[in-house]
């Protein structure tokens, strides 16, 4: 018999909270009322549980990447102590305090303990664990060594946690440089220029070249602020639709690969992902070709995909992995030729790991290097901006001056 939640106020006038059993909704208040309830809320507790765990499986429900890697690693450890796996989660669950991540780790215990594997209880929650965290997990279940593995994972996440970091990072401060230039050049152009003009044309001088330049564009803002807007909007859009377009995309990704500064850092962040990924999969014990076909979605750009994709083909006829990534020309020589000793040895995994570490270490000096150059140079172009304004400004009112006083 169906069971409902309900809320509501007793023949005390005090608040209760409860369950009960009814063939329907509508039975169900009837008894509640029989039993001198006044019902506020009434919902099925089986329907109402699973809209809950549809939502929660359609978000990741603010559950972050630390989150997830220390979840990964109290399982790992509990797991290594020759827990079973359903005890296991039931400990974490009562340790985990993000409460997404809490019902989730929840919901997977109960379903493992009903039969289902763990890698498929995982698969049910696509925004908390990717693909690379399932097909580990899967990898691990069959192995019979879902420790290490979820150690590895946990390794994995907070490294790529780091990465994503630094570059976020280096992103932000040039995007708040930008914004506050913008802002001071908007209130200069409309609230602080149209006032001078008054000035000037009260005091009818004729003005600098410069100086009309600067009034025609403060009096373009304030009268047809609207178009300016309009066309940033259309821009943008038109940007987003080009960019999100099969072809746009991987042009967009062609040319930024190939911009100064910006291409190298590009690169080797997703040589950095791509290798640590391979690595991880490899150790993990999944198989070559499915390894690939998953490193390709966590490169972030579509002409390293395209190579990747091609290489997976070459290497499902027979051939290495060094090979066609060298003929792709996508990857820096020092890449392939590890790969390539790493096949020879048999330590592709040890070398692809390497690799990886050497090129976050790069990324890192290279962001810092970028960061420090562009803090004078955002400082001296925002200074350059709004010193020409001034100019064109402070000229005319100094002979302004100058007239007043003769």
């Amino acid at each position: 018999m169906p069971i409902f939640e309900y809320k509501g106020t007793n023949s005390a006038g005090k608040t209760v909270r409860s369950t009960v059993e009814a063939d329907n909704i509508r039975n169900a208040r009837a008894r509640l009322k029989k039993d001198g309830i006044y019902v506020t809320e009434l919902r099925d507790k089986a329907r109402a549980k699973a809209t809950s765990k549809k939502k929660m499986a359609s978000s990741s429900g603010g559950v972050t990447v630390e989150d997830r890697a220390m979840m990964t690693r109290q399982l790992a450890t509990l797991l290594k102590a020759n827990i079973s796996l359903v005890d296991a989660l039931n400990a974490v669950a009562d340790q985990v305090e993000q409460p997404t991540l809490k019902e989730a780790v929840s919901d997977i215990k109960t379903m493992v303990n009903e039969g289902l594997a763990f890698n498929k209880g995982l698969a049910k929650y696509p925004k908390i664990f990717n693909h690379i965290y399932v097909t580990m997990c899967e990898a691990g279940e069959a192995s019979g060594t879902l420790d290490v593995i979820l150690i590895r994972l946990a390794e994995f996440t907070e490294a790529e946690n780091e990465l994503n970091s630094k570059v976020k990072s280096a992103m932000l401060y040039p995007l708040i440089m930008f914004s506050f230039v913008m802002i001071m050049l908007g209130v200069m152009f409309v609230f602080v220029i149209p006032k001078m003009q008054a000035i000037f044309e009260s005091a009818e001088m004729k003005l600098p070249w410069y100086t009309e330049i600067v009034i025609a564009i403060s009096g373009f803002m304030v009268n047809y602020w609207f178009v300016v807007i309009g066309m940033i909007f259309v821009s943008v859009l038109i940007f987003r639709n080009w960019k999100n377009s099969e072809g746009g995309s991987l042009q967009y990704d062609r040319i930024l690969l190939k911009a100064p500064i910006v291409g190298k850092i590009v690169r080797l962040v997703a040589v950095s992902r791509f290798t640590r990924t391979l690595a991880t999969l490899l150790q993990g014990g999944v198989p070559m070709l499915n390894a690939m076909d998953i490193v390709r979605n966590v490169v972030g750009n579509q002409v390293l995909a395209k190579a990747i994709d091609d290489a997976r083909n070459n290497i499902s006829e027979g051939e290495s992995i060094a090979a066609p990534l060298r003929r792709s020309e996508q990857f820096p020589p020092i890449v392939t030729h590890m790969v390539a000793i790493g096949e020879k040895t048999g330590e592709l995994e040890n070398m692809l790991t390497q690799v990886s570490d050497s090129y976050d270490f790069q990324v890192k000096t290279q962001i810092s290097g970028l960061t420090a150059l562009l803090e004078p140079v955002m400082i001296i172009m925002m200074g350059l901006v709004i010193g020409i304004i001034v100019f064109s400004i402070m000229i005319p009112m100094f002979e302004m001056s100058n007239i007043g006083s003769n």
